[in-house]
């Protein structure tokens, strides 16, 4: 994974707990990296690890530390980092989640060594969608769920995400109902 993931897990628990905490989630995982450069490459190992130590060092779950970090990642990593290539999705939370699709293609131009996961949207009535999530990666399920709540706080939208389907289950993606 890019280093931007690492580092919008850092700036997460800084701003919540302090740079200490984030020490003693880097010592817990057994990780020395000082600074993440957000356009280089790491393990994707070294980010499950670092996922996982902010879990026990936070007490909360994986999939609680992962929803927040995808809430995290939009408002203030996507925000604010990336703010033109994000204002490019659309004007609402509707032609955001319809553009999805495109959103990892503009973003291989940038950065081109990227292996993005690929979504599936369609339309499921008026006011929703069904987000189709497929990736080579496992265990990010719950951050895609924090990313499309934040993608509605984002754009002043009250959301409600519902997993429907889930990869190994008889299916092999995750799904989601992304209602507002």
């Amino acid at each position: 994974m890019y280093g931007m993931v690492n580092r919008a897990l850092q700036e997460m628990v800084e701003g919540s707990q302090g740079t200490d905490v984030w020490e003693r989630v880097k010592t817990r995982a057994g990780v020395d990296v000082e600074v993440f450069i957000s356009t280089e490459g790491y393990p994707d190992e070294l980010s499950y690890k670092l996922v996982s130590a902010t879990s026990e060092v936070l007490r909360m779950s994986v999939d609680g530390v992962l929803e927040q970090l995808g809430g995290h990642w939009i408002l203030q990593t996507a925000r604010y980092g990336y703010g033109d290539l994000m204002a490019a999705g659309g004007a609402s939370l509707a032609e955001f989640l319809v553009s999805l699709p495109e959103f990892h293609s503009r973003m291989t131009a940038i950065f081109p060594e990227l292996n993005p996961p690929e979504f599936r949207v369609e339309r499921n009535g008026e006011r929703g969608v069904l987000v189709h999530y497929y990736s080579h990666r496992t265990g990010l399920t719950s951050l895609v769920k924090g990313l499309l709540r934040g993608l509605g706080e984002m754009y002043s939208e009250p959301v409600t995400v519902t997993l429907v389907k889930v990869r190994g289950q008889g299916s092999d993606h995750d799904e989601f109902a992304v209602s507002w």
